[in-house]
C-alpha cells in the first residue's frame, strides 16, 4: 500500500506513459501577476480541465487522448496550473490556494467565457469545487475525478498544512501548503445546485477519503466506480473518458437547480 507521497509522485510520471500527441492551440495570460499557460481545441460550449497535482495540461488530458476525444464536441480549455508545466511558479505563501481557482475563473474571463463545464482530477477536483461554492454562477456543470470533498478544518486539510515540507524537490513548498485553503464547508457543498459527477477508481485511496466523506453529503451526485483503476491509472481507462462524455451530455439536459 503506498502512502500520500508516493502516490503524488507517481501522479507526476503519468506524462510519460502517453507521448506522439500534439495541441491544437497554446496561448499564455498573466493571472494577477502570474504567468498562466493553457490550451484550447475544438468548438461548442465551453469545458475546462484542471490537472492534478505534479501533473500538467499535456500529460493529464492531452497524453490519455481526453482533450482530442471531448474536443469533437465542445470547445476544451486546459490549463498548466501555476508551479506546474509552462505557468509561472511563485515562491509566496499567499500565492497558492483560492489563487489557483481565481487562476481559472480569470482564464474565463480573459477568453470572454461567462459559464463553462468544469472536469477536474485529483487537486483539479478540489479547485473545481472551490469554485462551485465561490463562484456559483461560472459553472455550468462540474465532473469531479479522482476526489470528492476536502472538507474544512477536517484532518485532510490539516494533512496539506504540513505535507509542503515533504514535497517534491525543486517544486515550491507554498503551492502544497496552499492546497488546505481549498477546503469547503458541509454547508457550501450542500448549497451547489449544478449537476456534479463523481468519477473514482476502485483501487484509490482517494475513495474512501475524500469521495465517501462527499457521498455522505451529496448521495444526489452521480458515482462511477472505475474498474481496476488505481489514481494515476484512472486517467488512461477508455471507461473514465466515457464517464467524462456520459456526465457532459447528461449536464446539457438537466440544468442548474
Amino acid at each position: 500500500m503506498y502512502d500520500m507521497s508516493t502516490w503524488l509522485g507517481l501522479l507526476g510520471w503519468v506524462p510519460l506513459a502517453f507521448v506522439g500527441v500534439t495541441m491544437l492551440h497554446a496561448d499564455d495570460f498573466t493571472s494577477n501577476g502570474v504567468k498562466i499557460h493553457y490550451v484550447v481545441n475544438g468548438c461548442g460550449d465551453p469545458v475546462i480541465l484542471i490537472h492534478g497535482l505534479y501533473a500538467t495540461a499535456n500529460g493529464n488530458w492531452q497524453g490519455p487522448r481526453i482533450m482530442p476525444e471531448l474536443a469533437k464536441y465542445y470547445q476544451v480549455i486546459a490549463l498548466d496550473l501555476r508551479a506546474h508545466g509552462e505557468s509561472g511558479k511563485p515562491e509566496g505563501e499567499d500565492q497558492y490556494g483560492v489563487q489557483m481557482a481565481e487562476d481559472v475563473v480569470r482564464l474565463m474571463d480573459h477568453l470572454q467565457l461567462p459559464k463553462a463545464h468544469l472536469v477536474g482530477y485529483s487537486l483539479g477536483g478540489m479547485i473545481a469545487m472551490k469554485i462551485m461554492t465561490q463562484h456559483p454562477e461560472r459553472v455550468s456543470s462540474a465532473v469531479l475525478g479522482g476526489m470528492g470533498w476536502m472538507k474544512a478544518n477536517s484532518p485532510f486539510q490539516q494533512f496539506w498544512e504540513t505535507f509542503k515540507q515533504f514535497g517534491a524537490p525543486n517544486f515550491p513548498a507554498a503551492c502544497l501548503g496552499g492546497i488546505a485553503k481549498l477546503g469547503v464547508t458541509e454547508a457550501e457543498v450542500k448549497a451547489v445546485r449544478v449537476p456534479v459527477t463523481i468519477i473514482v477508481g476502485d483501487r484509490d485511496p482517494c475513495r474512501w477519503m475524500y469521495v465517501e466523506p462527499l457521498r455522505r453529503v451529496r448521495p444526489d451526485w452521480p458515482l462511477h466506480i472505475i474498474n481496476n483503476a488505481n489514481h494515476v491509472s484512472c486517467i488512461g481507462k477508455a471507461e473514465f473518458k466515457a464517464a467524462i462524455e456520459t456526465a457532459l451530455a447528461q449536464s446539457q439536459a438537466k440544468p442548474a437547480q
